[in-house]
């Protein structure tokens, strides 16, 4: 009798990591990986898609791309039922795949906090589709600036407002206060021009996150951006139109306008659709605050031990951990370690979630580097080691290693990333700071190890098991995919 198979649920951090570290240990049985989308979305390098500093496809590769020679069986579809008791998976297309063991890793969905016209006319940034789609709309307001002959009305397409005051929002104000002049200027405009404001909730940014120690620093980097950023703290965003959004302040007191043809929207998550749907199969006392599932510290489901789920969709009880990519890959590994130990008949082992610190962008090709909490690493030098340490995370050592060489290309040789900062001319070569230099020599001298490196680990970690190669194709059960679903061996 052939056994059900694993099923994972969402092909985020937690899910693809979860299915490659089972391919990488010879896990013998059959996986099926479920996901709506396409491609998947490295969210910490995204964005390097919007500003163009790294390659579309090392940040959002495609999931047959990623999975190519292994028997990962992905199916691009949307999960709408889950049966926990009946261990039966349903999808939008009507497929049903019984599983042996699930994995939910479904994540959060942007939040709008009930605000008017939010979810319609502001711009969410989490996916590879929204972040193209939040390029194409700032490109097409520049361009319908430069040609506005009323000056409300330009000001209006130069106006960006970026809600939300946590690390998602200071991140994006910084990476446009660098990237919308410079594309501004490409077209004839004057950068100056230019508005960005940041619109928060509470009194200081990043506070409450586990960045909050990072805010001084932070704020040192938006006063060195190509245009200033205006902070707008204590408001409470009322509504938001396709050239607008009105404001108040926290209490509800002094309403305003702002024309703004751009808002982007980052305050806050919601609870995943799917996870919402479970609540009435686990007891409430088996529920966190939000409506997310209590695991156990071996990630799995207090009443359906043979459901794991982690990431941010669900809380560890007694030690919840921050949203973060390195937790979610860490619990991937964790999950993966622990679905072989079960399969070898050992007991399951608590996951050890180890932070190292964090990481964000300040712009173009400078970031905050907080390393292990002890030494915080600012401009050009952080921005070095935040890009390297998110290259290494990429899902497998062959993209790790292209992407790492093109950033090298541009980041040492073409110097690409210095000249969006400060070049006014085509043809006009900035000179580096005496800290620029020595930053950069130090990357050199690594580019000369790193390559041999990553070639190594390429040759040994890339190789199909040949005991995976011949395993059947996972087996379902109910309703086979429709043709609209995409499913690669």
């Amino acid at each position: 009798m052939v056994k059900p198979p694993l099923v994972i649920v969402g092909a985020g951090f937690t899910g693809l990591f979860t299915a490659l570290h089972l391919r990488r240990h010879n896990h013998l049985h059959s996986i099926v990986l479920i996901d709506p989308q396409e491609k998947f979305s490295f969210k910490p390098l995204l964005y390097e898609l919007l500003s163009g500093e790294l390659a579309e496809d090392a940040i959002c590769p495609t999931y047959e791309s990623l999975l190519e020679g292994s028997d990962i069986n992905f199916v691009q579809d949307r999960v709408t039922d889950i049966d926990l008791s009946g261990k039966t998976v349903v999808t939008q297309s009507g497929a049903s795949y019984g599983y042996q063991h699930l994995v939910l890793a479904v994540g959060s969905v942007q939040g709008y906090r009930h605000t008017d016209g939010a979810e319609d006319h502001a711009f969410p940034f989490r996916s590879w589709d929204e972040g193209k789609r939040l390029e194409r709309h700032l490109r097409d307001c520049l361009k319908r600036a430069r040609a506005a002959a009323d000056p409300a009305e330009r000001q209006a397409l130069l106006t960006t407002a970026i809600v939300g005051g946590g690390p998602s929002g200071v991140e994006m104000a910084a990476t446009l206060a660098d990237l919308l002049p410079y594309w501004y200027e490409k077209l004839g405009g004057d950068g100056q021009e230019l508005r960005i404001l940041l619109l928060n909730h509470g009194k200081d940014i990043l506070s409450g996150d586990s960045n909050a120690h990072l805010r001084s620093a932070a704020l040192r980097a938006f006063r060195s951006r190509r245009i200033s950023i205006e902070l707008l703290p204590q408001v409470a965003v009322t509504s938001v139109r396709k050239d607008q959004l009105t404001y108040s302040q926290a209490d509800g007191t002094h309403p305003s306008t702002l024309p703004a043809c751009t808002t982007i929207w980052t305050a806050g998550t919601e609870l995943h659709p799917l996870i919402r749907q479970l609540g009435s199969q686990i007891p409430s006392e088996h529920l966190d605050h939000h409506g997310n599932p209590l695991v156990n510290s071996r990630l799995q489901l207090l009443d359906f031990p043979e459901v794991f789920a982690a990431g941010d969709c669900a809380t560890v009880q007694g030690d919840p951990q921050p949203a973060l990519a390195q937790v979610a890959y860490q619990q991937g590994t964790a999950i993966a370690r622990n679905l072989i130990a079960l399969a070898k008949g050992s007991q399951p082992q608590p996951a050890a979630v180890r932070l190292r610190g964090t990481l964000m962008k300040m712009g173009l090709g400078e970031g905050l580097a907080n390393l292990f909490d002890k030494m915080i690493i600012e401009s050009t030098a952080g921005g070095l080691i935040r890009t390297a340490t998110y290259l290494e995370l990429l899902p497998t050592p062959l993209r790790d290693f292209k992407a790492t060489v093109h950033w090298l290309d541009e980041e040492i040789f073409s110097r690409t990333i210095h000249e969006l900062q400060h070049r006014t001319s085509a043809n006009e070569r900035p000179a580096l700071s005496p800290a620029d230099r020595r930053a950069r020599r130090q990357v050199q001298a690594l580019a000369m190890l790193a390559p041999l490196a990553f070639l190594l680990a390429t040759a040994f970690a890339l190789r199909t098991p040949p005991a995976e190669q011949n395993l059947s194709p996972p087996q379902t059960t109910g309703t086979a995919p429709s043709p609209g679903s995409s499913t690669y061996p």
